[in-house]
């Protein structure tokens, strides 16, 4: 099968994929923007689930049932809030795809979808965010053995122009 990247506008809460991400905050309790989503649609059983896991790193990810989404799991990143690029970023928010392909790729995962991390209210500005995104992404497919498809689910049509002009670009 090869391996390839698409972006999609849409509610992540509703793509038909093996997993979808949550841009978490490290008490992986809910919180808002693409979390709240998450939570609420996932139903109560998904926070239940949240409760035993500890918590996560910034930059590091866990991995839940979906419950009540459509994608088997969730896979749960906190990203770095920006502050000016200069505190390690970049590295964190690299680590947030690293480490949400290899959960995926440990399932054995076919697909799934990115929503676009750290760029709501933790300020991450969004062309550098999808700049880091796209090419960890690349270097993970390279390597990894799943997930063969990855979407880059945006919930703007301006996010989502960001994403096609860098993928496009090779």
């Amino acid at each position: 099968m090869s391996k390839s990247m698409r972006v999609a506008v849409a509610d992540i809460t509703t793509l038909t994929v093996d997993a979808i991400v949550n841009a978490a905050n490290t008490s992986l309790l809910g919180g808002g923007g693409v979390d709240g989503a998450i939570h609420r649609a996932a139903g109560p059983e998904l926070l239940a689930e949240c409760r035993t896991l500890g918590g996560c790193a910034t930059g590091d990810a866990k991995l839940t049932k979906g419950y009540r989404l459509p994608a088997k799991w969730v896979i749960h990143t906190p990203g770095p809030v920006w502050r000016d690029g200069a505190h390690g970023e970049p590295e964190l928010l690299a680590g947030c795809y690293q480490r949400s392909l290899e959960l995926a790729a440990e399932k054995g995962a076919k697909s799934i979808a990115f929503p676009c991390i750290s760029t709501g209210i933790y300020g991450y500005p969004a062309e550098n965010a999808a700049k880091i995104a796209v090419a960890t992404v690349r270097e993970a497919l390279n390597r990894l053995p799943a997930p063969p498809e990855v979407v880059f689910c945006c919930f703007s049509q301006k996010n989502a122009e960001i994403y096609d002009k860098i993928l496009n670009k090779g």
